[in-house]
């Protein structure tokens, strides 16, 4: 049995990309880095310093925003962790310009587009992929229009991707609930 489509979602801090990490730790994966390092912010780069000394040596990593590319390389032999959603949507976003969006569709359309061309790579993944996402509807509502709609957005991927998975899990406190158990692909 393969590991098939996995997602891990949460809020920050919840332990998330850890558990996505345990999953894949045994195997050869190739661990796709939504973000990039920012040298003006030490924080963010100590963030990605400790995703980078987690990894198990034998992962390879790549940086990019192509994620139906990455979706599409997955092979059960060297499935795909993809960390994470949240950030490969804001850079998405910023690579657009929607941030200060009206949201009308004609707006959004790239974005959209995006977020259907994940799907539609995740629908027809014959490899193994492991997809981390926050959950953000679970939050105050943003004072911001812009944190409305990267809400918003955010909660409509997650959703689409959850759709594309044959599990899905809920971190909280570092413990991980599945609310969507896996079941045999092969059946």
């Amino acid at each position: 049995m393969t590991l098939g489509r996995v997602l891990y979602v949460g809020g920050a801090r919840s332990g998330k990309s850890q558990a996505a990490e345990r999953r894949l730790a045994h195997l050869e994966a190739t661990y796709i880095a939504t973000s990039a390092v920012d040298s003006s912010d030490p924080d963010w780069e100590n963030r990605v310093r400790q995703h980078r000394v987690r990894r198990p040596t034998q992962w390879r990593t790549i940086e990019t925003l192509d994620l139906p590319t990455a979706v599409a390389n997955a092979t059960t032999e060297q499935p795909v962790l993809i960390d994470c959603l949240t950030l490969w949507l804001s850079r998405t976003m910023d690579d657009h310009l929607n941030w200060s969006s009206t949201g009308k569709t004609d707006d959004l359309a790239p974005v959209e587009r995006a977020i259907d061309d994940l799907a539609t790579a995740l629908s027809h993944a014959a490899g193994s992929v492991v997809v981390v996402s926050n959950e953000v509807g679970s939050g105050i509502v943003p004072e911001f229009p812009s944190g409305r709609l990267f809400r918003d957005l955010l909660g409509s991927c997650n959703a689409r991707v959850a759709a594309q998975c044959d599990e899905v899990n809920l971190v909280v406190a570092g413990c991980v609930l599945p609310i969507k158990p896996q079941r045999n692909r092969d059946t």
